[in-house]
């Protein structure tokens, strides 16, 4: 299984991060000049928030050793791709989350390495993302940023093309995202399952105190409702393909893999109630004005 794992994590990530990249273009950097302070915001604001939150929790759930990892992890990770799904559904500002998705995606070669320092100096122990780090961090720019130059050199070249087949490579891009997920399930199904009761209250936490740092970010420097729910959906939603990737091929440690499993798995219905609130309060809200 782990042979398998090995092979199949790196390219199935690969297929992923080449789909961001064909949703990524130049005006996606026009419009961070335009709404500079939103599209900073949702970049840099989780760089921030995140890992002290991630800590919190783990202060406050005292989760194995192997947990707690993996949720530094996940912490570490860009937004996920799916993350654009959520806006779309909510009807929120689904520009605005491809923009944050790709750009967070294309940032994560150094802001992988660097939340793992952070995180090291924090917990003052060793914390294997953070060393080595010139290994580490050409790793992590072949593994995230290779994919991404692909899929915007393709949008480049053949724009066509590219419009043509997104919606076909984002479908296959969720495929491999769930044949990551059940690997990671099936190479070991009862210590997966054994560890639910506590993984799934932890990745809950996370999920909803994400979120809220999004919201009350969003709320600071922009009164559109359909920014802020995207700056929630956001924050609260991480890229477990690059997290298992890196802890599987980078780190060798597929333990650390299975929080960020648990994670999305717990972070889609939390999302699904948030949508749905979210467009009834909207739909009051038109109703009102009416």
């Amino acid at each position: 299984m782990k042979t398998l794992l090995d092979v199949a994590v790196p390219m199935l990530t690969f297929i992923l991060l080449v789909g961001v990249g064909l949703d990524l273009t130049r005006e996606d950097f026009v419009r961070l000049r335009r709404r500079w302070t939103v599209v900073l915001a949702g970049l840099l604001a989780p760089l921030v928030f995140l890992p002290p939150i991630a800590i919190g929790l783990t202060w406050v759930f005292q989760p194995p050793p192997a947990v707690a990892a993996g949720l530094f992890l996940v912490a570490a990770c860009p937004i996920g791709g799916i993350s654009n799904s959520y806006s779309y559904l909510a009807r929120a500002s689904t520009g605005l989350s491809v923009t944050l998705t790709g750009l967070s995606c294309l940032l994560a070669s150094l802001t992988v390495p660097a939340i793992g320092r952070a995180f090291e100096l924090a917990l003052g122990q060793p914390f294997d993302l953070a060393a080595p780090v010139p290994l580490l961090l050409a790793q992590v720019v072949l593994m995230l940023g290779a994919p991404i130059a692909v899929g915007m050199w393709i949008r480049g070249r053949s724009p066509d093309f590219a419009a043509r087949r997104r919606l076909s490579f984002q479908r296959l891009a969720f495929t491999g995202l769930g044949i990551i997920l059940t690997l990671v399930i099936a190479d070991d199904l009862q210590l997966f399952l054994s560890g639910l009761p506590t993984t799934v209250p932890l990745a809950a936490a996370f999920v909803v105190c994400s979120m809220g740092a999004g919201w009350l970010t969003a709320a600071v420097v922009t009164a559109d409702p359909r920014d802020r729910f995207t700056l929630a959906a956001e924050f609260g939603t991480r890229n477990v393909a690059v997290a298992t990737a890196i802890a599987v091929t980078l780190l060798g440690r597929i333990e650390f893999a299975r929080f960020a499993t648990t994670y999305f798995l717990t972070e889609v219905p939390l999302m699904l109630v948030a949508i749905a609130l979210f467009r009834r309060r909207a739909a009051a809200r038109v109703a009102s004005a009416a």
